[in-house]
């Protein structure tokens, strides 16, 4: 019999088995890294990291200090290997304009950013940058705020709202991935719950990949379609766990 998740889905271990172009689950694989290994200050954060990322939700977990946040920042390149390749849609991500990547391949860091000026300021801001308007009510409703929201000054909402408006500033862009570094770390636990219900429905109703980090095991088993535990820098055993 195999576990159960918080869910109610079942989680099941397996070897690593996605082939190159298509996930044992039939869904496309989007990045593949390659030997990656990755140094800072002297110190070794990701060491011959191989592994592939698909279509679907995808949770890093793993202790602090294990190199997720590292590794999530090698998918959209704010920052780059010191050894192995990382591609994208069977492309070297350093062959792509790297604005570009990123307008495709968008990261919400983990502590709130947000620019002064009302919400729909910061949540139109990248589609400014890129000559294009933006339906700020539509990517406030994805990421679960109120229209109302829209003229509030950015910086005087609390952490957990300030957290979901970088949310819909990255899905202004409309990504093809969603890259999330610990999205409810600062959180309490109602926030955090909120902030849940709202990925999971972003991956309901969205044709966007999802990659998140956290250090929450029960948040990761809560999220996934497939988990990726890193340890030390390393995937220990290339284990990758599919929800059946």
């Amino acid at each position: 019999m195999l576990p159960r998740n918080p869910s109610g889905r079942r989680t099941r271990w397996c070897g690593m088995a996605l082939a190159r172009g298509r996930a044992d689950d039939n869904r496309r694989v989007l990045f593949v890294l390659d030997n990656v290994s990755c140094r800072r200050a002297g110190r070794s954060v990701l060491a011959d990291v191989t592994a592939e990322f698909a279509e679907g939700t995808t949770v890093l977990v793993g202790p602090s200090g294990a190199g997720k946040s590292t590794l999530l920042r090698l998918l959209n390149r704010l920052a780059d290997p010191d050894a192995g390749s990382v591609r994208y849609r069977d492309r070297d991500v350093r062959d792509y304009d790297v604005l570009a990547l990123r307008r495709e391949v968008a990261l919400v860091p983990q502590l709130p950013a947000l620019l002064a000026g009302s919400v729909a300021d910061n949540v139109g801001y990248g589609p400014r940058l890129c000559g294009r308007g933006c339906d700020v009510d539509e990517a406030l409703a994805l990421a679960g705020l109120d229209s109302a929201f829209a003229e509030r000054p950015a910086q005087r909402l609390s952490v957990g709202e300030q957290q979901r408006v970088m949310l819909a500033r990255a899905l202004a862009l409309r990504p093809a991935v969603l890259l999330l570094d610990e999205p409810t770390a600062a959180l309490d636990e109602r926030a955090r719950d909120a902030v849940e219900r709202t990925l999971l429905d972003l991956r309901a109703r969205l044709s966007a990949a999802l990659i998140i980090v956290t250090h929450d095991q029960a948040q990761a088993r809560r999220l996934a379609d497939r988990l990726v535990h890193l340890e030390n820098g390393r995937i220990p055993g290339q284990r990758w766990a599919l929800r059946a």
